[in-house]
């Protein structure tokens, strides 16, 4: 593989990330316009996005397989066009039903991303993958930060029509881009020649894998239900008490303009923004340091954050929810090394399928439990008081987990 195609395959998985977590977050802020102009309930909305957040899950296996028997390149053009095309008809539609076929478009190409772009990026890491594991999170990060911006600044401008249309348009032309540097032989396909030969790991891999498949569909259910559920928390916790002091502090001109869902955006972007740039650190230090450790602090503190999350109320919400989202992201550089640790390279498409058919496949667990306790409740107390229990879960699994000396893999003879 040349530079160039080294390059650009690293410039286009981050692209794709943030494009995953973009359009898969949008809806959470579109849905509180639809509850006004549709004159629908907000969990019935809602719920719109349950089947896409089922196929994110479950096409995600059949995508990374593909990756792996076909093409890698291939399947990113794919995904982008796909996926920019499935917003745009969302765009379009005037009706709940339409709309829920639309945004199964989405999670269907969305699927693709994960199993493919993640282990791309590995190979295309050059002996530092913690550190461009985290550079390519923060793209997913800024993705969910730009969602709740972009989403909040386009309704609030043109309609939520717009929030649909305008991101899908991008897409497609970045996927179009793509193709013209495939064709010209710009970006290559990876010599598969030599990853037969990459060991699969000792004897407890087994072991180690189904720890991780477990933690990890557990951590995404407290990912979604987190993403899903902050929007809804700022606008009725925090921003009749975020607005008063945006103008009392920046003026009546900022307080007006940050009045709609703008202001709700703003808080979500602020969040992930923050949240996101963790994964840098926690880069570093998988690079660095024993996985396991990593793993099991930042679970520990997650669990702490999320209890406190369930009652907190007024501008110290954004903090605490902030600190949450930092030790969510902060972690995946460190489980996506174990995962590809205990991976033969030939299967990384197939095993990191596996792990977004349980980390996405948990999407919709979340989205009904939202829809469910906000129906019952008209809160999420409980809610992130079961997060909370989760993440319990995954502190206890990743205890028993090897360290990271113990856990490595012996080299392969002439490796």
């Amino acid at each position: 593989m040349t530079r160039l195609s080294a390059r650009l395959s690293l410039i286009f998985s981050s692209l794709g990330h943030f494009y995953f977590h973009m359009f898969t977050a949008f809806y959470a802020v579109i849905v509180l316009r639809l509850e006004v102009e549709w004159g629908a309930g907000y969990n019935e909305l809602l719920e719109l996005w349950w089947v896409g957040s089922l196929l994110v899950g479950l096409a995600a296996l059949p995508a990374g397989r593909l990756g792996d028997v076909w093409s890698v390149p291939g399947m990113m053009v794919i995904y982008f066009i796909g996926m920019g095309a499935a917003a745009i008809v969302c765009g379009l539609v005037s009706a709940p039903p339409p709309l829920m076929i639309g945004l199964a478009g989405i999670g269907l190409f969305g699927a693709i991303y994960h199993p493919i772009g993640v282990p791309w990026m590995i190979r295309n890491a050059a002996g530092n993958p913690g550190k461009m594991l985290a550079v390519n999170g923060i793209f997913g990060s800024l993705g969910s930060a730009g969602a709740g911006l972009i989403a909040g600044i386009l309704i609030d401008v043109s309609g939520w029509r717009a929030a649909f249309i305008a991101p899908g348009i991008v897409a497609v032309v970045t996927g179009l881009a793509m193709l013209l540097f495939v064709l010209r032989g710009d970006i290559r396909e990876q010599s598969r020649a030599g990853l037969e030969k990459k060991p699969a790991g000792h004897t407890g891999t087994a072991r180690i894998f189904i720890i991780l498949l477990v933690a990890m569909f557990t951590g995404g259910l407290i990912y979604h239900g987190t993403q899903n559920a902050l929007p809804k928390l700022f606008e009725i916790r925090v921003i009749d008490l975020f607005i008063p002091w945006v103008t009392a502090n920046l003026g009546q001109w900022a307080g007006g303009l940050l009045g709609g869902a703008s202001g709700v955006g703003l808080l979500v972007a602020a969040v992930y923004t923050v949240g996101g740039v963790t994964q840098l650190a926690g880069g570093l230090l998988a690079d660095r340091y024993p996985l396991k450790n990593i793993y099991v602090t930042a679970w520990m503190i997650e669990m702490v954050l999320l209890v406190v999350l369930a009652g907190a109320g007024g501008l110290g919400f954004i903090g605490i929810a902030m600190l949450a989202v930092m030790m969510n992201l902060a972690q995946l550089p460190a489980e996506n090394m174990l995962l590809a640790r205990f991976t033969p390279e030939r299967h990384h498409g197939l095993a990191f399928g596996m792990k977004f058919v349980l980390a996405f496949g948990s999407a919709p667990l979340a989205i009904l439990l939202l829809s469910k306790v906000w129906a019952a409740t008209g809160e999420f107390e409980y809610l992130f008081l079961g997060l909370g229990a989760g993440a319990l879960l995954i502190t206890t699994l990743a205890m028993l987990l090897p360290h990271t000396e113990e856990a490595r893999p012996a080299p392969a003879p002439g490796e």
